[in-house]
């Protein structure tokens, strides 16, 4: 008994001593340049289990033993730094600001050039994805698919194929959402589309995003109706070394990149290479891929003043996609479920789609920019870019076209088209028809090319006195866009005939090669100018910005029209926008805001021309929004919290339909979108991180229009009402909710979770054919809501000289049967809606080596 008591004592004094013997370590840490805090940096005792992670103010707390300690702190972006000490014990060591260097050579000026948003001074609501979100969370989504996490974001897969993502914020698509990257425009500039296969990869080189819901800080005339991404590339590392990287997924999923960097050498230049390759099978039937990356950036300091920098990246790919809707009971009467795709076949043993459903394209992307510090205060930036585009999507023409094609939307078969027994394309049976023909192959395979040459110069010119700071700048920019569709399979025929081209014998055998159906060339010309003050103290901050810019739309057709009358005359659309807000930092705690703006923007390319015509359309005009904006922000060492509300009015909108031989001119459209946005970030504990957000939106078309019907002639056939007023916009959740958390296990293991919740989604639907007054005010269909649950987890390692990092995913780790678009049938009915269903639970696993 005694033995046990004295063995008890012992224990104690041990214990007592190991906790005596320790002290503690506090400080902030904070980004080098700007000084705002890194929320989530990493501090760690080197060779113990002890770590902790920073507030959301970027302050922390650490036990450490006492005697020579090495302190290590890092930051997903950022190059790590390790302090020394000799603690004694029971001493607390304020270890004060700790800055942490960017691992990018001129991020932040690319951040001037792409008005990057600070917290609590620049006047708008946004969101920001940070690198480590993007490495942890991305898995096999693409990046549109990120920001769901955002408020008032609904992004999809579409069809499912690879790069096929879109995105809504506040209720407009894509084309209605100005996307930047490294602060220059990336939309279409004919239709303003994204297409996300041409930045397929681009996640392994992206910095940071922001998500500017709104007006946005962006000074440039752009389409920012919903909002604002702005992406940021990787420049040149500032430290020497690289990565290997290799990550598997499920249906095959395989992808493999490295990274090399020079770092900042002793005479001033610096190099850095990226490359990958990425394949699979893709989750849907028939989807499978194959994607190449590429990135590099040659950065050269020539003094203190003067920094150039050139910078290029393109993502060659080629996948075949989903693109028939079906009707909901075609998918559960398949066995192939959620995965079922009618637009392939096989063609002597490998899978062949069909048209719409095969896509192929190239666009590289160069910059070179030129970065001038004129004095401490006074700088001048400016961009030169350059992007050419090659590639298009798999067309199915002739007069037996269907034999290989579905009808839209329904996706159901036409009596004419050829299936085998197991219900895939028949290409054997079409193969076979055109063998026998007399008149040559009367359905081939062509590819629809959406090529362009694009360039464009950003200037910026920055100077700042007192509290002022006042920015000027230019933003020019030519497009050129070439479309034609060319013979790439004639299906087993000795010739095509094509009569679409008047300058062409109608009776010339047509080969693979030759040019088909239509051939024209869309220019635009825009050249803009900007002029912004902001006014910044502790307190308060204002800006007041405005732009003007002149676009203007030529169009050349080659089939259509004869030599000397092929080039139409340009279309000019004068168009200005000005927007201010006011920001006002209560205390340390609290801040409001508000913004408005006013801008017009000139109808896309489509709207301009009649029915693929070089006839300009004399009722196309300006387009108008109004938008108006408040906030609060609350930020404490735990909690921050950000509340918006939104209204915005667009006015003026034009569409333009072709159906069937007719054109419609639908003018005067006007839509009414707001809503409440609230977003905050909990961090009850040091190991513990809470994210999440909630939207509500309401988002309408305000009232009844009228639209003119055109012949192929040009001749007004008839005008028709359309009832839109009140009927909601379609394919956008108006209702979305986010939570997430992550938990530090220990110093080296994160595990993660999140959910995500949309409902309120309505389907897409042609405002056009709403002609009669029963229409108005009756909605589409009503998608049923869903919520996913995602889980993730991160772990990092030595081994060796290399350090290394392991993180898996699991999207919709429940297997969630949801539908994620869908196109309105007659009766607004479940039954007759056509529609896609997203993905069911996939897996992620990548390994990455920094050396």
């Amino acid at each position: 008994m005694r033995h046990r008591f004295l063995l008890l004592l012992i224990m104690a004094l041990v214990i007592a001593q190991g906790s005596l013997a320790q002290s503690m370590l506090k400080g902030k840490v904070v980004d080098e340049n700007d000084g705002s805090p890194l929320i989530g940096a990493t501090i760690v005792v080197e060779g113990t289990s002890r770590g902790t992670a920073t507030n959301l103010d970027g302050t922390f707390s650490l036990k450490a033993p006492a005697g020579d300690v090495a302190i290590k702190v890092s930051y997903v972006g950022y190059i790590p730094r390790t302090y020394e000490y000799n603690l004694t014990e029971g001493q607390e060591k304020d270890m004060g600001e700790v800055a942490l260097q960017a691992n990018s050579i001129g991020l932040d000026e690319v951040k001037v050039v792409a008005n990057f948003a600070k917290d609590r001074e620049t006047p708008v609501a946004v969101s920001k994805v940070q690198p480590i979100q993007i490495e942890e969370k991305l898995g096999t989504q693409e990046l549109p698919e990120l920001m769901k996490s955002t408020p008032s974001v609904y992004a999809t897969k579409q069809g499912g194929g690879f790069g096929d993502s879109r995105i809504n914020i506040r209720g407009f698509s894509q084309r209605n959402v100005a996307v930047l990257i490294n602060g220059v425009p990336v939309n279409d500039m004919e239709n303003g589309w994204v297409y996300w296969s041409n930045w397929a990869n681009l996640a392994d080189v992206t910095k940071a995003i922001q998500v500017q819901r709104g007006l946005g800080a962006s000074r440039l005339a752009i389409s920012s109706v919903g909002g604002t991404m702005n992406i940021l590339t990787q420049s040149t590392d500032a430290k020497a070394g690289g990565t290997v990287y290799q990550s598997i997924g499920n249906n095959n999923y395989s992808k493999t990149s490295f990274s090399v960097s020079t770092g900042l050498l002793d005479n001033g230049w610096a190099v850095t290479l990226q490359g990958s390759k990425s394949s699979g099978d893709g989750f849907v039937n028939a989807t499978n891929f194959e994607s190449y990356s590429y990135f590099f950036n040659v950065s050269k300091r020539i003094n203190e003043s003067h920094r150039l920098s050139l910078t290029g990246f393109g993502a060659p790919q080629w996948h075949n996609q989903r693109s028939s809707y079906h009707k909901i009971n075609r998918y559960r009467e398949h066995e192939d479920g959620i995965r079922f795709n009618s637009d392939y076949g096989y063609r002597n043993g490998e899978i062949y789609a069909t048209g719409y459903a095969y896509n192929e394209y190239h666009k590289p992307q160069f910059y070179l920019n030129h970065y001038w510090k004129i004095n401490k205060n006074t700088s001048l930036n400016t961009s030169t870019y350059a992007s050419i585009g090659r590639g298009g999507g798999r067309r199915v023409e002739g007069p037996d076209d269907k034999w290989l094609e579905f009808d839209y939307p329904s996706g159901e078969p036409y009596p004419e088209t050829k299936l085998t027994p197991d219900g895939l394309l028949d290409y054997d049976a079409v193969i076979q028809a055109n063998a026998g023909s007399d008149v040559g192959a009367t359905a081939v395979m062509g590819m629809a090319k959406n090529e362009h040459d694009w360039y464009g110069v950003l200037s910026t010119f920055n100077t700042k006195y007192a509290n002022i700071n006042i920015t000027a700048g230019f933003d020019g920019r030519y497009y050129k866009g070439y479309h034609y569709r060319e013979i790439t399979d004639l299906l087993g025929g000795d010739y095509y005939l094509d009569d679409n081209n008047i300058n062409r014998d109608p009776a010339e055998p047509l080969k693979e090669g030759d040019k088909i159906y239509y051939y024209n060339l869309g220019e635009v010309l825009r050249e803009g100018v900007f002029l912004q003050g902001e006014y910044v103290t502790t307190d308060y901050s204002a800006f007041v910005s405005a732009t003007v810019s002149n676009k203007s739309y030529r169009r050349t057709d080659y089939f259509q029209y004869e030599p000397g009358n092929q080039v139409s005359d340009w279309a000019n659309f004068i168009t200005y926008s000005a927007k201010g807000g006011f920001n006002y930092n209560i205390n340390d705690r609290h801040n409001v805001f508000v913004n408005g703006g006013y801008f017009t923007r000139a109808p896309f390319f489509s709207t301009i021309f009649q029915n693929y015509t070089n006839e300009l359309n004399s009722e196309a005009k300006l387009q108008r929004i109004l938008s108006t904006e408040a906030g609060y922000g609350f930020r404490s060492p735990l909690i921050q919290v950000d509340l918006t509300a939104y209204r915005t009015v667009w006015m003026d909108k034009t569409l333009s339909r072709s159906i069937g031989q007719e054109f419609a001119n639908i003018t005067g459209l006007n839509a009414i979108h707001m809503g409440l946005e609230l977003e905050g970030t909990f961090k009850p504990t040091k190991k513990l991180t809470i994210n999440g957000m909630a939207s509500l939106g309401d988002y309408k078309w305000d009232k009844n229009v009228i639209a003119d019907i055109y012949d192929e002639n040009q001749e007004l056939l008839e005008t028709v009402s359309v009832y839109a007023k009140d009927v909601r916009r379609g394919n956008t959740a108006l209702t979305t909710g986010y939570l997430g958390a992550s938990y530090r296990v220990l110093p080296d293991l994160k595990v993660g979770a999140d959910v995500y919740h949309a409902r309120d989604i309505y389907a897409e639907f042609d405002i056009e054919n709403r002609t009669t007054p029963e229409s108005q005010g009756v909605d589409s269909w009503k998608m049923p809501h869903h919520t996913l649950l995602n889980a993730n987890f991160r772990y990092e390692f030595a081994l060796g000289d290399f350090e290394g990092t392991l993180i898996g995913n699991v999207d919709n780790l429940l297997d969630v049967e949801y539908i994620s678009d869908a196109y309105d049938g007659e009766d607004h009915l479940a039954q007759n809606a056509a529609v896609w269903y997203g993905w069911g639970r996939t897996w992620n696993l990548s390994l990455k080596f920094r050396f």
